[in-house]
């Protein structure tokens, strides 16, 4: 490990935790001071240092990695883990070219929006800017600790990031590249900081400082969120579940609704927009059910119907009350049959988790229903639920998906890690 990434994973005292996570949280509020005045050129001069220094120095985070790697096996980490914390050299280019395509993004701060006059003579907008100090908390995958680091870092940002214990030698290796990437820039060290303890009490203390951090951002399992939920003294934009569905009304296009609900269900498992319950309109049911068990065959899943679908898919397996709640991320369906709309959306209403819903339909006045109903972050009209990402959305990356209502909803960009004051333009006026 080089002496750069030794500095960086550092060594805490048993004990003082609470006194190092101050201290960071302390250089955090300081660099969020700076970061706020850091100009584009040099946000962006930091990644692109950030991208050559991690390009550079690949065999160094591979090693580390592979350390990780052998320990988590001798820990009996499970494979779908040891997949998410690995790196090879195809992730390292995705790594790299991120932090490249984040650097030729747009620079939300600054922005001034709505500006409008008033009968007083005053023009009245409002500014983007950033958040502050953004703590992030998330397990196994290293390339987060990038991700995070470059969003919140263009966006203006000061991040404190603590990864899983399990990818302690690849975040140290990671962050180092950051850090030489932030002082090759002239921006402060401080303005990305890596949780070196993997002491669990350092969770407990970061979400607990108001008077350093700004907001908490939690990646992982809905343990994980849960707790960082229940127990945050600082504001937090999350999710919890990803309980996707499509809706398959009488009048859609059955080629458009196979392409659909299988991509939306087999593109990938693991992820919280893939959907995990089919609704299907009665009149359709049995034109659709069979050719759509077909297909899902092909892939392995495993169907668990309501009586309806089973009264035409026999094989389905029966669906409990808790399958239509129930988040898989494996290869498993819940399907049900449904009498219309109205019974879809009070269906979603009941057992979905506000993430990302979609209807397949030709008829024009049930989308727009469906649309203006439906209470979730994502509404989808004849696309699959797999399209609710960052990305996709044209937002170039995202930091995670939240399900809340207040700040920011769905794909959290750039955008998501500023806030808004209010600006006054005026040349003199004073209020009569």
């Amino acid at each position: 490990m080089s002496d750069l990434a030794s500095r960086t994973q550092g060594n805490v005292a048993e004990g003082d935790v609470a006194a190092y996570m101050t201290r960071l949280g302390q250089a955090a509020r300081g660099a969020a001071a700076q970061m706020r005045r850091a100009p584009t050129a040099a946000k962006n001069a930091a990644l692109q240092a950030m991208a050559a220094r991690l390009d550079q120095g690949r065999a160094e985070v591979l090693a580390a990695n592979a350390r990780d790697l052998e320990r988590g096996r001798v820990d009996g980490l499970a494979p779908p883990l040891l997949d998410r914390l690995a790196l090879d050299d195809a992730r390292l280019d995705a790594m790299v070219e991120g932090l490249r395509q984040v650097a030729s993004l747009p620079d939300p701060v600054g922005e001034i929006d709505a500006l409008r006059a008033r009968p007083s003579g005053i023009q009245v907008g409002q500014m983007r800017v950033p958040l502050g100090v953004i703590g992030i908390i998330y397990e196994s995958r290293p390339n987060v600790t990038l991700e995070a680091a470059s969003l919140c870092l263009k966006s203006g940002n000061a991040a404190i990031l603590r990864g899983g214990s399990e990818a302690r030698d690849s975040n140290a290796a990671i962050a180092a590249c950051i850090t030489a990437g932030l002082t090759e820039a002239g921006l402060p060290e401080a303005a990305v900081q890596v949780v070196a303890t993997t002491d669990r009490a350092a969770v407990g203390q970061l979400i607990a400082m108001p008077e350093y951090v700004d907001v908490i951002i939690p990646r992982g399992g809905k343990s994980l969120i849960e707790r960082i939920s229940r127990e945050a003294r600082v504001p937090v934009i999350k999710h919890l579940d990803g309980v996707c569905h499509v809706y398959v009304d009488a009048s859609a296009d059955l080629d458009k609704a196979l392409a659909i609900a299988v991509n939306a269900k087999t593109h990938r498992y693991g992820t919280c927009n893939t959907m995990e319950t089919l609704l299907v309109d009665a009149p359709l049911a049995e034109t659709l059910l069979p050719r759509l068990a077909a297909r899902y065959a092909e892939h392995g899943v495993e169907l668990r119907g309501c009586e309806r679908t089973r009264a035409i898919l026999p094989d389905c397996v029966a669906a409990a009350e808790s399958d239509w709640g129930t988040e898989y991320l494996a290869p498993v369906l819940a399907i049900r049959v449904v009498d219309g709309i109205e019974v879809a959306i009070d269906h979603i209403e009941r057992y979905g988790s506000h993430h990302t819903d979609a209807i397949v339909t030709e008829n024009y006045s049930l989308a727009r229903r469906f649309m203006a109903e439906v209470d979730s972050s994502s509404v989808i009209v004849n696309a699959s639920t797999r399209f609710a990402d960052g990305f996709e959305y044209g937002l170039g990356a995202e930091i995670g998906i939240s399900t809340d209502k207040l700040h920011a909803r769905g794909p959290v960009g750039l955008e998501g890690l500023t806030t808004r004051k209010y600006v006054v333009l005026g040349d003199g006026q004073v209020r009569q």
